[in-house]
């Protein structure tokens, strides 16, 4: 049950009264969130399934296709710092709004293009702007104001959001690539963008004093005024983390940790496997199970991370995440296989699994700003997912495989795993203090 209030001021609309077994806003908002980052996991979904019939249709090299991606996923995370203020500033339900529409009209307007700057224009600026609009910053807001009590329960729903999308998109856009061309897959995923955009507009408010409601298990509370100044003290905050050694050697860790899922495996895994021989749906099934047990690894490594130190965590992830790559090459072949099945299973428990230690460090060394240095360390992710995003497709078009990126990425987890070592725990630790 809700608290209010005595008597709210005569300018302020009060709570309303919680009625007895009514369903509290805040779980509406939480799955209008929920829809809106599944929805979002059909724009990540479908870049890896353009590679091949981009390449086909107008003969660009796999390393021009690769550029719009890396741009897509750069900004995807350049974006996500400033999205917070943006919504602190206009509201979440605009932001997202536009953010979709944004999202759709870029989708739709490559079924008309003809050369590679209009792909990077529209799949790679408008698309990355949109959905990186609708990153982790957007899941943090509606939490934070909308949830005192459950708030990691939500969080952990609406993470899970995305692969839940990326098991429902991928097969499906799969299909239509494989049987009708990839334009319809493009509309899908605008439709999809369209679609979400009333539930948004309708359903999704700003904050629960906008309905005359505490936040779930909270008390009441005010509407904050629009926040000035937010986009500022995101760089401020950058500029003063930037000079301390944790903040890059975490940017560091999480850039790899990008190149290696986001920009190898999402983006060129199903082409690789194409090369084998695999069909693209096989190949588009074997990542959306990487979505299933993605959910299950991240829950485990959360767990994991309340008990045993962060850092050991980290270097423990990565270390086995470049074992497995350095395997992958082996695992290729015509058909799915067990040894294959083994590894989508492992790789798919150690996706995310870096987010919880990851975050717990950030806490531990920066304290309250922890919330933006993590939007800023998401940012290196996505950097690091669009340089191999593009260097994955050069090297395609240069070495004839992608036996070579499979290897140096496995390189660089072992490096990731290093680095994770040496960043030093705090005097006081507020974790344990």
């Amino acid at each position: 049950m809700t608290q209010t209030a005595p008597h709210p001021a005569p300018h302020t609309p009060g709570p309303a009264p919680a009625a007895p077994g009514r369903v509290h806003r805040a779980w509406f908002v939480a799955a209008v969130a929920f829809v809106t980052i599944i929805g979002a996991a059909a724009f990540a979904s479908l870049p890896g399934l353009l590679i091949e019939p981009l390449h086909e249709e107008f003969d660009w090299s796999r390393g021009t296709i690769g550029l719009a991606v890396s741009v897509n996923l750069a900004l995807y995370g350049l974006t996500a710092p400033f999205a917070a203020a943006l919504m602190d500033r206009f509201g979440i339900r605009k932001v997202v709004a536009l953010a979709l529409l944004v999202i759709s009209g870029g989708t739709v307007a490559t079924l008309w293009m003809t050369t590679p700057w209009q792909l990077v224009l529209f799949w790679g600026v408008l698309v990355g702007l949109g959905s990186g609009s609708m990153a982790l910053a957007f899941a943090a807001t509606v939490t934070n104001r909308w949830f005192t009590a459950r708030r990691g329960l939500v969080t952990g729903i609406l993470t899970a959001a995305g692969a839940s999308g990326q098991l429902i998109f991928l097969p499906l856009l799969s299909w239509l690539v494989v049987h009708h061309g990839w334009r319809p897959a493009a509309v899908t995923v605008s439709l999809a963008a369209l679609v979400v955009v009333p539930f948004v507009w309708l359903l999704l408010r700003d904050h629960p004093a906008d309905v005359g409601l505490a936040p779930y298990g909270g008390t009441w509370a005010e509407k904050p005024a629009p926040a000035v100044g937010a986009a500022r003290r995101a760089v401020t905050v950058l500029f003063k983390a930037a000079r301390t050694g944790p903040f890059w050697l975490l940017a560091g860790t999480f850039a790899i940790c990008g190149a290696s899922t986001n920009g190898l495996v999402k983006t060129h895994f199903v082409p690789a496997a194409h090369d084998h021989g695999m069909p693209v749906t096989a190949a588009a099934g074997l990542l959306a199970v990487i979505g299933v047990f993605d959910v299950i690894g991240t829950i485990a490594s959360g767990w994991f991370t309340d008990r045993f130190e962060a850092r050991r965590l980290l270097a423990v992830y990565y270390a086995l995440r470049g074992i497995s790559l350095l395997f992958l090459p082996m695992l290729l072949a015509p058909s799915v296989h067990p040894p294959m099945v083994f590894f989508i299973v492992f790789y798919g428990l150690d996706w995310v699994a870096t987010v919880p230690p990851t975050i717990a460090l950030c806490r531990e060394h920066y304290g309250e700003d922890s919330a933006i240095v993590f939007g800023w360390v998401l940012a290196s992710h996505q950097v690091g997912a669009a340089l191999v995003a593009f260097l994955g497709g050069l090297a395609r078009d240069a070495f004839g495989s992608y036996d070579l990126v499979w290897y140096a990425s496995g390189a660089l987890c072992a490096m990731a795993a290093l680095m994770a070592m040496v960043i030093r725990r705090r005097a006081h630790d507020p974790l344990t203090a």
